[in-house]
């Protein structure tokens, strides 16, 4: 889908915030609306179509995991990013699992989020995000070790890396090394993609 053929609604409390990424988006080429809350753009998103949603996180009116889950309850979900600050990676997992395609910390790169965009207009339209078939996934999950798979379900649970190595007695650098090699045998590209995917692979065997 080209970049015109579809708006980007960037929600944020912080008008320099809510400007600074419209005009990067701008340039880049999309189109782009901007709105001051989660409340305002909640109101006008049931009429939305060919769209899709940046929001901040963390908002006074409504985060952003309330956002996402009363736009599932009201049949208005877009496909969705979230920006989070660093360190909100639990409140992150619990936007995925809310429905958001990805999330990105802050500071980020410009052509990260650009790029993340470009993937999320793939799914204008859809009911639900693309992942991998379950019985793929859960064959992966196979050949991961059982530290690597405990460190999985605490990722997955929204734990940070501190708290993941507590609880399993290990360093902060080693639970690093085990989410590394459970991205690459998982095959994920993302943090995002991960939790999707485990999501799915948990409904697949309930």
């Amino acid at each position: 889908m080209q970049t015109g053929d579809y708006v980007v609604h960037i929600v944020d409390d912080e008008e320099p915030v809510r400007k600074s990424l419209a005009f990067l988006l701008t340039m880049a080429g999309f189109t782009a609306r901007v709105h001051d809350s989660a409340t305002s753009f909640l109101a006008l998103a049931p009429g939305l179509t060919q769209g899709l949603l940046v929001t901040d996180l963390r908002m006074p009116d409504m985060n952003g995991v309330e956002l996402l889950t009363k736009l599932g309850d009201n049949g208005a979900m877009l496909p969705a990013i979230v920006i989070s600050g660093h360190g909100d990676v639990p409140m992150a997992v619990a936007a995925m699992k809310a429905g958001a395609l990805d999330f990105i910390e802050k500071p980020f790169e410009d052509e990260v989020l650009i790029a993340s965009i470009k993937r999320a207009a793939e799914c204008i339209g859809e009911s639900s995000p693309q992942t991998d078939d379950a019985a793929k996934v859960l064959e992966r999950m196979e050949h991961l070790s059982e530290r690597e798979k405990q460190v999985l379900s605490a990722v997955v649970a929204g734990l940070p890396n501190k708290t993941i190595a507590y609880d399993l007695e290990i360093s902060p650098r080693t639970v690093e090394v085990h989410r590394a090699n459970v991205m690459a045998k998982m095959q994920a590209k993302s943090l995002a993609e991960l939790v999707r995917m485990t999501l799915a692979a948990g409904r697949a065997l309930n």
